[in-house]
């Protein structure tokens, strides 16, 4: 037989029972669609984190009290136990660190900003030196950026988000607008570029303040996070972690031998960490999803043991007029994984679609790799040809005789 004539027949078959082939595909689905949203989900999720972290560039580390990512309570309770950084610590760092092109500090908070009869809550207030407008990735366009003069004089000068623009100033030039802070007033002298959102949250909901002015307001309870950056390749960077630590170490009165009670890192670090806690996200709903294909075969499985059943007599026919096991045995293969590759093409196409709307509500963002589809459509076939093998096989060693006799 003719894979070409399988192929016909297969379809023939599916199609003659459209509502038991509709049930059996919604396994398969199912595990495909969770399959290819999931590495869709991870692979935007690391490409974004990738792009965000390389706007801080790799030539930046940053030293700070706590670590980025706490991985339980007690990683937590430890480090609150840790003394806070002060702003001596960034002078020291900024002085102390040869192979540092640039040095900056910054402090935050969340608080309420006013302007014009309007409020916005959950503002975060930050404290930068001069230099943090660079090293926090912050691009201005319209203003200026804080001078040394605004550190070193407290000046109530502000750069803001574009949130606080779009919802407290409207329209007109912000440049020179007043806005209140906790009540203080401050002058805008610079707006930054739009960030967007991310999982669903404003990246622009914010306003910063010189460093001196921050610590004026709120106190020096706060630690300070510093951040450097590098003039070099692997090697420099290494040399300037080192002085930094050794800076901090020996203010810290840290003895020999003892871990830091600070942390220094860099942009591989929280790839790092992010890769490693989506991967086990992944791995935790692929293996959801697996579990949906398996179920899926196994009902196809089941509803091709009906359909040899059913069509025992056909069997006995075909072999009659002299198809021989090998040609019964592809036919029904064909069918499964027919049937299976429908559900697969179904689950790939409601995966992305579940991602992308995942993207438009949420603001979680999604790349779907070519590699995942290809791997859904092939996991599909896989599972159909593999439930497939018993009832095929079964129906191929029917004898003719026999299957003449059956009852239609």
């Amino acid at each position: 037989m003719k894979l070409i004539e399988a192929f016909k027949l297969a379809l023939e078959s599916l199609w003659g029972n459209k509502l038991r082939s509709i049930l059996t595909l919604i396994g398969v689905v199912m595990g495909v669609a969770s399959v290819i949203m999931v590495l869709t989900l991870v692979q935007g999720a690391k490409k974004y984190v990738s792009t965000k972290l390389s706007g801080y560039g790799a030539d930046v580390f940053t030293v700070t009290r706590m670590s980025s990512v706490i991985m339980g309570p007690e990683e937590y309770l430890r480090f609150q136990k840790r003394k806070l950084l002060h702003f001596d610590d960034y002078e020291a760092v900024r002085e102390g660190c040869t192979q540092c092109s640039e040095v900056g500090a910054l402090l935050n908070k969340s608080t309420n900003v006013v302007a014009n009869g309007h409020s916005s809550n959950n503002t975060e207030v930050r404290g930068y030196t001069w230099t943090m407008v660079s090293l926090n990735n912050v691009d201005i366009s319209l203003g200026r950026g804080f001078t040394p003069a605004d550190q070193d004089h407290a000046t109530h000068n502000v750069i803001v988000g574009y949130d606080i623009v779009d919802n407290l100033l409207g329209a007109g030039d912000p440049l020179g607008q007043e806005i209140r802070v906790d009540g203080i007033p401050y002058t805008i002298i610079g707006v930054a570029d739009r960030k967007g959102k991310t999982l669903g949250e404003s990246q622009d909901n914010w306003v910063a303040v010189p460093i001196s002015t921050y610590q004026q307001t709120y106190g020096n309870n706060d630690s300070v996070d510093i951040y450097a950056r590098v003039s070099g390749g692997a090697a420099v960077m290494e040399q300037a972690k080192d002085e930094a630590r050794v800076l901090m170490r020996t203010r810290r009165h840290v003895a020999a031998g003892t871990p830091d009670d600070f942390e220094i890192e860099t942009n591989d670090t929280f790839l790092d960490i992010a890769n490693q806690l989506l991967g086990v996200f992944a791995w935790v709903v692929l293996g959801l999803g697996s579990i949906a294909l398996v179920v899926g075969g196994v009902v196809i499985m089941n509803i091709m043991l009906v359909s040899v059943t059913e069509r025992t007599r056909e069997i006995g026919v075909r072999k009659a007029l002299g198809a021989k096991q090998r040609d019964v045995l592809i036919q029904f293969l064909i069918e499964s994984a027919s049937l299976s590759l429908v559900g697969g093409v179904l689950g790939v196409m409601s995966g992305v679609l579940v991602g992308k709307l995942i993207t438009i509500f949420v603001g979680f963002p999604t790349a779907v790799p070519l590699w995942a589809i290809f791997l859904g459509l092939v996991l599909a076939s896989a599972v159909g040809i593999f439930f497939g093998v018993y009832p095929a096989s079964k129906a191929a060693r029917l004898d003719p005789v026999v299957a003449l006799r059956a009852e239609m």
